[in-house]
């Protein structure tokens, strides 16, 4: 693989620490959910939030790509993923994430074929889950 771009982002202090991008463009404080007994403190985030604020804008952008190769052209969409966590059978936590695809305009059968095809050969974040994170994909 020919990397093209590389992000980097430090984190200390660990789910009630800071995260921070190399070029300081992402600079978070980070508090642990309430519903996983933290603080939940409000104007932090939190690694789930950011999971999901990613795979969603990577999400979308490859549903754009597969739109384009088969000539449909869209207007508005959006991608919402909710990245759930949460303790394994085996040991330790695992992650969850659904998907929710908007496409209005777009009849609905063909919309979910699009999104299929950038979860089965586009997205990156759907390649680097498959087989490790149970992954769901629905058009709203």
């Amino acid at each position: 693989m020919k990397i093209l771009y590389t992000a980097e982002a430090t984190a200390s202090g660990g789910r009630d620490g800071r995260t921070r991008s190399s070029d300081g463009v992402v600079d978070l404080p980070l508090s642990v959910p309430r519903e996983m007994g933290g603080a939940g403190k409000p104007g932090h985030s939190n690694p789930e939030q950011l999971f999901a604020a990613g795979y969603a804008a990577c999400f979308e952008g490859a549903v754009r790509y597969v739109a384009r190769q088969h000539s449909v052209a869209i207007g508005e969409a959006s991608v919402t993923a909710r990245v759930g966590i949460g303790p394994r059978d085996a040991g330790g936590f695992g992650l969850a994430v659904e998907l929710r695809v908007a496409l209005p305009g777009i009849e609905r059968s063909l919309a979910q074929e699009l999104a299929d095809e950038a979860h089965a050969k586009i997205c990156p974040y759907s390649h680097a889950t498959r087989g490790n994170v149970e992954v769901s994909v629905s058009v709203v």
